[in-house]
């Protein structure tokens, strides 16, 4: 089959084609339905690795449940490729996570076949047992099915839904996708329950036996559940899922569909909380992922018969820049601790890891538990770094709070993917962290302009006695390498980067390049402010003393962000100068990539003279003094 012939796969436009094949046509449609998403990834970036490993599961559920009408619940929706293939969207495959394009996750205004927006892990139980109970309350016979990963898993949200569904008496099936990979290799307690069931000769004997009973007749499925219920019990006493009140059926094969399809009938059929462990490989049917599925978790555009090549050294990132400076400052002061929740490869700690095995902590998909856990550190004396993408960071707001900075704790937030992210769109967009952290009381925010701008502030920060956040962007900045010190900076101080007259432009962060250049063409005055908070109140004031506009610029929403700390200082000093603030708008920014997004917010060098040309009379420009 070459890559461009999918006979079968050509006839399903929806799920109920699916439903319409037969059980042998299923495994031709599997191995289209792989082919196909890896031609269609490679040519436009995405995740791979962990939609290959859910091939047969998403076939398998659309064959089984009536959908859309049955809702599957995708847990974060790295895996949602071959459900948007089965629902009709494969066309639009060629356009994903492209600007207007499919979504890299499961989106409800996308389609009636996606029933909860996801991109956050361990929401699904939540989401599931909340349709369930509503149908159940609506006189409705309709089935919920909650897909979750095993890293997914170790995060308390799934735990709180399972405690809650359990007594509940929902008629709703969790599946446990058991890969035993997340982004990074998962971590904790659970995993080890989860593989010590996995791995065990005579609990597999029970496995076989328990889906054996499955395909008994309905009158004989609860004799048979209660027999295989007792003979796990002898093997594995109180079954952490069962002591949640579920029924637990498995592990079974996630690949093997003559497996997955009349276990899934069966459980169909079965009321009540049920639980289903299935075992599948990232990767599977490419050996290139199968080998290494971290690379091809998230991938850019490869040749699919090559695979991935090794990356040419290019334009360091601010990422890179983190993990560098992590490392030396590490060797500076072994109060230092790392801490990541399951992202040590994005966040940058695989150097730090490496050589601090020993200071290095990767506490799992859990960010509220990440951020307290810092905080007992440093109620020890010891200096956490609290490693968290910003969209992430949302998840630990309450512990930012209550257990960081009303304390008062020394602990850094490095907080990467801070403003757009591009492709991920909106549940990865890092668009609120300047406004929901500014406003706490004890924090101190900076936003660096370049690479070395951000080893400084790092520093900074760790020097600081108190709670602080360094919040950067995707990717690279301007390309200012930074220098090996582990130098700071006078604490709440910007500096002028332009010296004109009549506008002062005031850049927060990644967009002082776009401002500068907007300050050549507009002979306006240009300061990097460089603090969020303490923000520097003189510098504006002296700004405001001999401008007659400013005009602040910020990659944050414009509601709470920068640009309203300097509308505070002027306000408070009663200072009445014009104040044009410039900042993602009151809306959630779809996927796209990240220069074509900011240039159509008005955020890049031609869309900020736009606007403040727009925004004065044109005789305004040449007055140098309020």
């Amino acid at each position: 089959m070459t890559a461009a012939s999918y006979p079968l796969l050509d006839t399903i436009h929806s799920p109920a084609d699916v439903r319409a094949l037969e059980r042998r046509q299923l495994l031709q449609l599997a191995d289209e339905l792989r082919a196909f998403l890896i031609d269609s990834v490679s040519k436009t970036g995405g995740h791979l690795s962990s939609n290959l490993g859910t091939v047969e599961l998403t076939i398998a559920l659309h064959a089984v449940f009536n959908t859309p009408e049955d809702r599957l619940v995708w847990d974060v929706g790295h895996q949602c490729y071959p459900h948007k293939v089965l629902t009709g969207r494969r066309a639009g495959m060629a356009s994903l996570r492209m600007r207007h394009g499919v979504a890299g996750f499961p989106k409800r205004s996308e389609s009636i076949y996606d029933t909860f927006g996801v991109g956050h892990s361990s929401t699904s139980i939540s989401a599931a047992l909340g349709m369930a109970l509503a149908a159940k309350q609506k006189g409705e016979d309709r089935k919920a099915i909650a897909i979750i990963g095993d890293g997914a898993m170790s995060a308390g949200m799934a735990f709180e839904a399972m405690n809650n569904a359990g007594v509940a008496d929902a008629d709703m099936l969790v599946i446990l996708n058991d890969n035993e990979m997340s982004i990074s290799p998962p971590v904790g307690a659970l995993n080890h329950i989860l593989t010590r069931l996995t791995s065990s000769q005579t609990f597999n004997a029970a496995r076989s036996a328990g889906r054996h009973m499955l395909g008994f007749a309905p009158p004989l499925l609860e004799l048979a559940r209660r027999a295989e219920e007792h003979v796990k019990g002898m093997i594995a006493p109180g079954t952490l899922f069962e002591e949640f009140g579920f029924h637990y059926y498995g592990p079974i094969d996630g690949h093997d569909l003559d497996a997955l399809i009349p276990t899934l009938h069966n459980l169909r059929a079965i009321k009540g909380p049920k639980f289903l462990h299935i075992i599948t490989k990232k990767g599977q049917g490419y050996k290139l992922a199968e080998a290494d599925p971290i690379l091809y978790h998230g991938v850019g555009k490869f040749a699919a018969d090559q695979g991935i090549q090794t990356a040419k050294a290019g334009k360091l990132t601010y990422t890179q820049v983190f993990g560098d400076w992590l490392c030396d400052q590490a060797k500076a002061d072994s109060r230092l601790v790392g801490i990541t929740p399951a992202m040590r490869e994005g966040s940058g700690l695989l150097r730090f890891a490496t050589e601090h095995p020993d200071r290095y902590y990767d506490v799992g998909i859990a960010e509220q538990h990440a951020v307290t856990f810092a905080a007992g550190m440093a109620c020890e004396g010891l200096k956490p770094v609290v490693a968290i993408y910003s969209t992430f960071l949302q998840r630990a707001y309450d512990q930012l709070i209550h257990d960081v900075a009303l304390q008062n704790l020394p602990v850094v937030f490095a907080v990467d993917r801070g403003g757009l992210v591009g492709a991920d769109g909106p549940t990865h967009h890092g668009t609120f962290d300047l406004s929901f952290v500014t406003c706490i009381p004890n924090m101190v925010v900076m936003t660096p302009a370049d690479e070395a701008e951000c080893r400084r502030m790092l520093s900074t920060a760790f020097a600081h006695d108190g709670p602080s956040m360094v919040r950067y962007p995707r990717g690279g900045g301007p390309g200012t390498i930074p220098s090996t010190q582990l130098d700071t900076l006078p604490l709440g101080k910007g500096e002028i980067r332009r010296q004109g007259k009549a506008i002062a432009i005031l850049a927060f962060g990644s967009l002082l390049p776009a401002a500068l250049e907007a300050g050549e063409e507009l002979d306006a005055t240009v300061a990097n402010m460089r603090f969020v908070k303490p923000i520097d109140a003189e510098l504006i004031a002296e700004l405001a003393g001999n401008h007659s506009l400013l005009v602040s610029v910020e990659e944050n929403a414009v509601i709470g962000g920068a640009g309203s700390e300097i509308a505070r200082v002027l306000a408070e000093r009663g200072l009445h100068v014009p104040l044009l603030q410039l900042g993602l708008p009151d809306q959630f920014i779809d996927h796209g990539e990240q220069g074509q997004l900011l240039a159509e917010l008005g955020l890049d060098k031609t869309g900020i003279v736009h606007r403040i040309r727009d925004s004065l009379p044109s005789d305004n420009l040449d007055r140098t003094a309020p």
